[in-house]
């Protein structure tokens, strides 16, 4: 990101040296691509605010990794040369999409680009998902440029949110102040309470993480502060309690929202004195612990019901510290998703994903899937995912995919998407291609057999051949009257769009509808 600052929009710094949100200009990041190494490179497109087009093609725009001058164009062969265009359009923060002369097949949202499309400001503020070829997926979305280093702190990802996330672990990470972290459930807000554990002097002393909805409220105050041998019924032994357990370290206090109300001003008193008074004693004992609390819950709101004391919100919340959700950094996903895939590969004992390969894993239509969900339940949920598309992937089957897409809140699974186990070469010879390998070079090329021959290095007729031989590869001779009628009616007579879906070339299309009768 830090690479893409030579635009015409200049950022407007914040008091913390990042820019404002009105500083934004749409940018577009790879969420997959045949090399994995390129996942999350990104470029930012201060023409179209300016009123200039982009060229979107296999050599133009640059890519860069964040940080890194060595921008490159997407280069995969598969790729057209001629360049889809991405035009300013007349409302301010619109966009239209044309696919102009390319060749190359292109999907926006899960919709074939046959027709100019036009994409609303409000579409590329949630982010636009567009597949190239079936092999290359990027998203379209407005993005603030960085001009601000911070350390990493452990989170993945490079989005606006993410490394202001990163900028306030590093302002709180030294303090002893009380922070209080908000965000959905599966926003991983455990994971930035230890990275301000990490980051500051306090790394070397006890990290302890409570789940305060686990606690039964009749032990809270003994589990929380300690208890002496028989202060109650079951005190057989003497405990001491999570906040002696994280002295001179931190306490995390995870669903903070469900502490029972009689230990609430016993906490507060500990947050504001250092001292904590064991059940059953009566001495208190003084402790050095930094409280880092979380909640998914609105506390205001309890507040007001009576179910939280004010004062006890206003004490934790002395930073308050927002942990966005997925939807809002979407422009991570394909960092996230590989990232999760690398992990459970490897705790099932499956291969690894290759750094390239010539055909992507997970299948792009599967990331462009993925990539278009809303995840309610946030990185929790993306994590799942990544374990079941690991599971998959080390059985080769359908089912599980399948099973996984169906899951999901955008409606119900392809009827067939491709399950390759992770490939680690290519092909050396013609007819050792593999069915996915030519399955995708046709899809690149609309199924238009002299490109794709070209694309592939091998001769027309040599094509011919495998294509006719292959019982992956469908032919439009297959075609029947209703799914054709189907595949147009669906797509407004667009006979490229039907063609697409239908996995045919167009004059294949034509050809089979005047076999048919049909117009």
């Amino acid at each position: 990101m830090e690479s893409d600052l030579d635009g015409d929009t200049q950022p407007t710094p914040s008091r913390h040296g990042l820019p404002r949100d009105e500083a934004r200009v749409p940018a577009l990041t790879i969420l997959t691509h045949p090399d994995r190494r390129r996942i999350g490179e990104m470029v930012t497109l201060p023409e179209l605010p300016a009123g200039r087009p982009v060229r979107l093609s296999r050599t133009e725009p640059a890519l860069a990794p964040v940080g890194s001058a060595a921008a490159k164009p997407l280069g995969d062969r598969y790729l057209s040369r001629a360049p889809i265009l991405l035009n300013p359009g007349a409302e301010a923060g619109a966009v239209t999409v044309e696919l102009g002369s390319c060749a190359t097949a292109v999907t926006v949202d899960g919709r074939p680009l046959a027709e100019p499309r036009r994409l609303a400001p409000g579409d590329l503020e949630r982010g636009v998902v567009f597949e190239l070829a079936h092999r290359v997926v990027l998203l379209l979305h407005r993005h603030c440029p960085i001009t601000v280093r911070v350390p990493r702190h452990g989170l993945v990802g490079e989005s606006t949110s993410i490394v202001r996330l990163r900028q306030e672990i590093g302002l709180v990470a030294g303090l002893d102040t009380p922070v209080l972290l908000c965000g959905e459930s599966g926003t991983g807000k455990e994971l930035v309470a230890r990275a301000i554990h990490d980051a500051g002097p306090r790394r070397e002393r006890p990290y302890v993480a409570v789940n305060m909805a686990a606690i039964p409220a009749s032990l809270a105050a003994a589990e929380l502060f300690g208890a002496l041998k028989g202060s109650f019924t079951g005190a057989d032994r003497s405990r001491e309690g999570f906040f002696a357990s994280a002295d001179g370290g931190t306490l995390f206090l995870d669903e903070i929202g469900e502490t029972p109300p009689e230990v609430q001003p016993l906490l507060l008193r500990a947050l504001e004195s250092g001292e904590i008074q064991p059940v059953g004693s009566e001495k208190m004992r003084r402790v050095s612990v930094r409280v880092i609390a979380a909640t998914d819950a609105d506390l205001a709101a309890l507040v007001a019901a009576g179910g939280f004391r004010a004062a006890l919100l206003y004490r934790l919340a002395a930073y308050q510290v927002r942990v966005p959700p997925l939807r809002e950094r979407r422009s991570d996903f394909g960092r996230l998703l590989d990232h999760f895939l690398q992990q459970e590969l490897a705790a099932v004992e499956a291969a690894g994903l290759p750094a390239a390969a010539p055909v992507p894993w997970p299948p792009a239509e599967v990331v462009a899937r993925l990539a278009r969900q809303s995840w309610p339940g946030n990185v929790r949920q993306l994590r799942n995912a990544a374990r079941q598309l690991a599971i998959a992937s080390r059985a080769g089957g359908q089912a599980a995919l399948a099973t996984l897409l169906a899951s999901l809140d955008d409606g119900p699974a392809p009827a067939a998407v491709p399950v390759p186990v992770p490939s680690r070469r290519a092909a050396s010879d013609p007819w050792q291609i593999s069915d996915q390998e030519l399955l995708d070079a046709l899809r690149a090329h609309r199924f238009e057999l002299k490109p794709t021959a070209a694309a592939l290095g091998i001769a027309r007729s040599t094509l011919y051949k495998i294509v006719a031989k292959s019982p992956r590869i469908r032919k439009a001779g297959d075609l029947d009257r209703s799914e054709i009628e189907a595949a147009v009616d669906t797509n407004g007579g667009d006979l490229t769009a039907a063609a697409a879906v239908l996995e045919v070339s167009r004059q294949g299309l034509k050809r089979r509808m005047k076999v048919l009768g049909l117009r």
